[in-house]
């Protein structure tokens, strides 16, 4: 089989889809998969030589015709598309590449992988005009992926105004939910000693340690994490927050405002001597920190979904999680069945979002019960599968037989 990926970044840079997409190259190219990646000029600074990569000059319409020669040249089975909306630079072309290539006299199968369902801003009053680019590049794929339920409960119910055409389409082709697996494999520094590494970061061996993993923003509920910290500590209790990786990322402005405003909070605290930073480290030292964890907190102000990579890497890990539910969820349990996806439901410590008081109350049930907290970690082993990277190969493998399957019928 013959494969194609299209995606907006690829290592050197990290996170995000590049990372997805070298993760999933890796290993379907273990399963015999000839596989060619498609990318960015802004991705290839720095860049090693790699089997089947090419660069393109831009996202403009221009990606129209150089895609089309590397098709006619290579033939590949499966051309797979990883969508993120602002990873294109906000342009359309991308959307419309699976319409144009269907003009082609003969075309791969076409997948689209949506790493995000965010309604792009296209102009003042454009309304639902602002559906459309995601609308079409799922409508003329053969295949849509999406990576968790919330992406899933609107795919399922989409309606694209009242184009007959669409619509059909949306119907005929085939939709997979797909999740994403954890950038930080469970894979510290050789010779990795949790005893000393935590002697090392300065926790005492009666001190709870906790983990907050992630970028700060408005959105990660950090504000309900350290009112909850700082009633912790007020009561004495023997317990330290360690704030894994860099505090701010580099893409949104507001980003780095608000995790100052967080920084400048805990310096004036009270508890400030109990708060530890890593600040940016590698993989293997993210995962050390994360094993040396005795509880992980998210409180995510929306609730948990596995488009958190933050999240899939504590599963990923092993660790007891205190997270917050998701209302889409407990609203829509016949979907969450048809996802396939498993429930968050009695594998972590579930509470409100924003909710100061029982998140605070949950804390201290797990920091009080060492068998609470084992009995956790046994239980989110047993999702953590689904987040490997061999499963993510093989169901994506399977996607791509699905539409072969349906060229030979």
């Amino acid at each position: 089989m013959r494969v194609c990926l299209i995606t907006p970044e690829y290592p050197p840079m990290q996170g995000g889809v590049g990372d997805y997409t070298s993760h999933l190259v890796r290993v379907l190219r273990t399963q015999a998969v000839e596989v060619a990646v498609i990318t960015s000029n802004r991705a290839a600074s720095g860049q090693q030589d790699e089997p089947g990569l090419s660069f393109l000059g831009g996202w403009g319409f221009d990606i129209w015709r150089r895609v089309a020669a590397w098709i006619r040249e290579v033939q590949p089975d499966v051309l797979h598309i990883q969508y993120q909306t602002a990873g294109y630079g906000m342009h359309p072309a991308i959307n419309l590449l699976p319409l144009r290539l269907r003009m082609l006299s003969r075309h791969p199968k076409i997948a689209t992988t949506f790493h995000d369902l965010k309604v792009p801003y296209l102009f003042p009053k454009a309304g639902g005009l602002r559906r459309w680019p995601g609308a079409l590049l799922a409508g003329f794929s053969d295949g849509v992926v999406v990576t968790n339920f919330e992406d899933l409960a609107e795919v399922a119910e989409a309606d694209v105004a009242n184009h007959d055409e669409l619509r059909t389409r949306f119907r005929r082709r085939l939709l997979r939910v797909i999740p994403i697996g954890s950038n930080i494999l469970a894979k510290p520094p050789a010779g990795y000693d949790r005893d000393r590494w935590r002697r090392d970061l300065g926790v005492e061996t009666d001190e709870v340690l906790l983990c907050y993993f992630g970028f700060l923003n408005s959105t990660k509920g950090i504000y309900t994490l350290l009112s909850a910290f700082e009633g912790l500590v007020e009561q004495g209790k023997r317990v330290k927050l360690l704030m894994v990786g860099g505090m701010f990322g580099d893409s949104d402005p507001t980003n780095v405002a608000y995790g100052k405003r967080v920084m400048e909070m805990i310096e004036g605290s009270n508890y400030r001597d109990k708060v530890l930073r890593t600040g940016f480290i590698d993989r293997e030292r993210v995962s050390a920190n994360l094993l040396a964890s005795d509880i992980c907190v998210l409180p995510f102000d929306e609730g948990a979904s596995f488009r958190h990579g933050t999240l899939v890497a504590a599963i990923a890990h092993h660790l007891p999680i205190i997270t917050t539910r998701a209302p889409l969820l407990v609203s829509n349990a016949s979907l969450l069945s048809r996802s396939r996806l498993p429930s968050l439901e009695g594998s972590v410590a579930l509470v409100p979002p924003r909710d100061v008081r029982q998140l605070k109350q949950a804390i201290e049930e797990l920091m009080s019960s060492e068998g609470k907290r084992a009995d956790l970690r046994i239980k989110v082993s047993r999702i953590a599968s689904v987040f490997e990277w061999d499963s993510i190969a093989q169901s994506t493998l399977s996607l791509y037989d699905s539409l072969l399957s349906d060229v030979k019928r």
